[in-house]
């Protein structure tokens, strides 16, 4: 969606490759704290400077016994150009398990910026203005984060008050540590691993969304959504985690729009709802369909329409005041959006 300049953005608009736009999965400025899942993780976001994938990509190539003789990476453009085309072929030629490593998928599973396909870092763009003006629908589900944490809690568990104070503490600098627990005490929720998934779910997804829709609603019509249904099916393949019950976990939401495991009945008239307001806003960019309550553009404050089974559920709510987001607005992502 992000362009580079005005001039990009004006090509862009007129190839006509798309007219709207719906955003699932996270949105450009996700994020998750550092060490929030395991200690050895840094702070996670999805995009990053094509410079820093080059260099990690010379780096990984010199561990992998693909680097330039002696391992120092070439700078010059001619001789860089030599080095890299040798370097692939060298890749190229090891064992696929040598390359399908936890450490290199995920370091190089993050979307590069700062080239001619991606100019700018997204959600700077959505701030500046700098992208394809069209209508746009994007959200979250309420509990983004139960099914990554679920998988880390067997070797990293929050089994009391002290580890979830510690677990802050580890992600967080001290004064917003204490600002996160007040805001989330560990007591409010059935355990602390619960807690721990809901500020997570907060901070990494849903107001890192809002915010990108309040610089979308400043030029082009937005809708916003929260998916909230905490009985929602697991469709994932994922192992359930005592403790910890998925709801309406990351992609929770995908069976209600593709149908892939049955449904109870009020799951199946949401369902049905969802795929009208999607459709419709495929072809008109306004997500109205008929029967289903009416989804308002968003506004501040933030007004998306909460997604859950039953009569009279789907409704507009604030979702800024529901998930703490004035706390999260003003103490994280810290400046420059790292950790």
């Amino acid at each position: 969606m992000a362009a580079g300049s005005q001039g990009q953005s004006s090509e862009i608009r007129r190839t006509g490759r798309f007219h709207r736009a719906v955003v699932q999965s996270g949105s450009c400025s996700t994020t998750m704290p550092p060490r929030s899942l395991l200690p050895t993780l840094g702070t996670y976001e999805p995009f990053t400077p094509e410079r820093r994938t080059v260099g990690d990509g010379a780096a990984a190539a010199v561990r992998l016994g693909c680097g330039p003789p002696g391992g120092a990476v070439e700078t010059g453009a001619g001789e860089a150009g030599a080095v890299e085309a040798g370097a692939v072929d060298c890749l190229r030629r090891l064992d696929a398990r040598s390359l399908a490593t936890p450490e290199l998928m995920r370091r190089f599973s993050l979307v590069s910026y700062g080239n001619a396909s991606l100019p700018t870092e997204p959600r700077r763009a959505l701030r500046e203005g700098r992208f394809h003006r069209v209508p746009v629908m994007q959200g979250t589900t309420r509990d983004e984060m139960r099914g990554f944490l679920g998988q880390t809690l067997a070797a990293f568990p929050v089994a009391d008050g002290a580890a979830y104070r510690a677990r802050l503490e580890q992600s967080f600098d001290a004064g917003t540590a204490r600002a996160v627990e007040a805001e989330y005490p560990a007591a409010a929720y059935p355990n602390p691993s619960v807690a721990l998934a809901t500020l997570l779910s907060d901070a990494s997804f849903t107001c890192p969304s809002l915010r990108d829709a309040d610089a979308l609603a400043r030029h082009v019509p937005t809708y916003g959504y929260l998916f909230a249904d905490g009985d929602a099916p697991n469709a994932t393949g994922l192992p359930e985690v005592p403790g910890l019950p998925y709801a309406a976990s990351h992609g929770f939401e995908l069976p209600y729009l593709f149908t892939s495991v049955p449904l109870a009945t009020p799951q199946r008239e949401l369902a049905d709802r969802m795929a009208g307001y999607w459709t419709a806003f495929a072809r008109t960019g306004i997500p109205a369909a008929a029967g289903a309550p009416a989804w308002p553009r968003y506004r501040s404050p933030a007004s998306v329409l909460n997604l859950t089974p039953g009569a009279g559920v789907i409704r507009t709510v604030d979702a800024r005041a529901a998930h703490h987001c004035a706390l999260w607005d003003a103490r994280w992502p810290a400046a420059g959006g790292s950790g």
